[in-house]
């Protein structure tokens, strides 16, 4: 089973001072909408998205159907498949994604030392 492209999203207080530290590590912004208090940024295939203001903590996430270019996969596990996994595999989930609905949805969980994770597919 394949989760997807995988990012941090960042929990930042000051995303101006965010951006110019990672740039300064090479990262350069590749989307999102600073006015809208969020940015993309990529070093390679490593991905930091940056959100002030949007998240308690940082995130573990996980995109389904996309490459480190968020360009569409041919071919994907699709994200209610990986909840099915997870959660025959006992895994409890903070949130589903509805099993009747076809494209782009989400889910959450926690791991063991309370890092949320996010799988969201934002592809059909």
């Amino acid at each position: 089973m394949y989760l997807g492209h995988f990012s941090i999203s960042l929990a930042v207080k000051d995303l101006a001072a965010s951006r110019t530290f990672y740039e300064k590590l090479g990262f350069e912004v590749t989307g999102g909408e600073g006015e809208q208090n969020w940015l993309i940024l990529q070093n390679g295939t490593s991905t930091v998205g940056l959100f002030q203001g949007m998240f308690e903590r940082n995130i573990l996430t996980f995109n389904p159907g996309w490459d480190a270019r968020a360009q569409r996969l041919e071919e994907f596990t699709d994200v209610r498949d990986i909840q099915r996994h997870l959660k025959e595999h006992g895994l409890i989930l903070t949130t589903e994604a509805d099993e009747s609905s076809t494209g782009p949805a989400s889910l959450t969980l926690v791991d063991p030392d309370g890092n949320p994770v996010l799988i969201d597919q934002h592809t059909e």
